[in-house]
């Protein structure tokens, strides 16, 4: 039985003032859970929410790294950095990533790689675009997705990765895919995953879904048999949202 995973995803908010109150009222809401609970601030606030969370049921993420080690890269993050502030976890590949900064499925699949040989678990995340559902290629994207993000990881790198399922046209927009559009997707890239590697790989890979998910709709996200969680954007920056989709798990 996989563990239910729910990640909040901050994007660019949160200043540390902010960051300290949504994570103190987050705790003061739920003091364990069932389900793995991470929080991914902005990196000004990193060091502070993980002295917040230290010891708690909370674990730390950030929102991308850099695929360089060190240097001149200007505005960029290292996973030492990372590691040192105490992070867990890395979003690597989100579909803002991908559109505003051109990242590709190849330089996704070196910083799903990069997280991994830090000891780190990366979210990979992959999903179509509103123009690829309606043109009814949304099994070739993520197929194709899929096998260039996992490119070249071994079955137990795969099996410490987190994919993250979200469709582009459901983030931020209101919309949501249907419990049955969301398990279907998440089925085939299991299907996917077990073609590159195993059935007992596909298995044991935590798939979340992400997509204007709020806690009127979580529960029955999320007791879809392969919907194994939720990377949550704008319903966990306020507390008590946040902590109604941990409990929808």
């Amino acid at each position: 039985m996989r563990k239910k995973v729910i990640a909040g995803n901050w994007k660019m908010n949160n200043d540390i003032s902010q960051s300290i109150n949504l994570v103190k009222g987050i705790k003061s809401i739920l003091q364990s859970t069932k389900a793995d609970v991470i929080v991914c601030p902005p990196y000004t606030s990193l060091s502070t929410v993980q002295q917040l969370v230290n010891g708690s049921f909370i674990k730390l993420g950030a929102q991308d790294v850099s695929v360089q080690n060190d240097g001149a890269y200007t505005g960029e993050i290292s996973l030492s950095m990372l590691k040192a502030v105490g992070c867990e976890y890395v979003i690597v590949g989100h579909s803002e990533r991908r559109q505003y900064h051109k990242e590709t499925n190849e330089l996704i699949n070196t910083k799903a790689k990069k997280v991994l040989g830090g000891g780190l678990t990366p979210i990979i995340c992959i999903g179509e675009t509103l123009d690829e559902r309606e043109k009814g290629i949304t099994d070739q994207i993520l197929t194709t997705q899929t096998k260039g993000v996992l490119a070249g990881l071994t079955s137990s790198e795969v099996e410490k990765s987190i994919v993250a399922y979200e469709p582009v046209w459901a983030i931020g927009t209101g919309k949501t895919a249907t419990p049955q559009q969301a398990d279907d997707a998440h089925k085939l890239i299991r299907k996917v995953i077990s073609q590159l590697y195993s059935w007992a790989t596909a298995e044991k890979v935590i798939i979340q879904y992400g997509g204007s998910v709020k806690p009127d709709n979580a529960k029955e996200l999320l007791s879809q048999p392969n919907i194994d969680g939720a990377l949550v954007g704008g319903a966990c920056l306020k507390a008590d949202s946040f902590a109604a989709i941990i409990n929808a798990a």
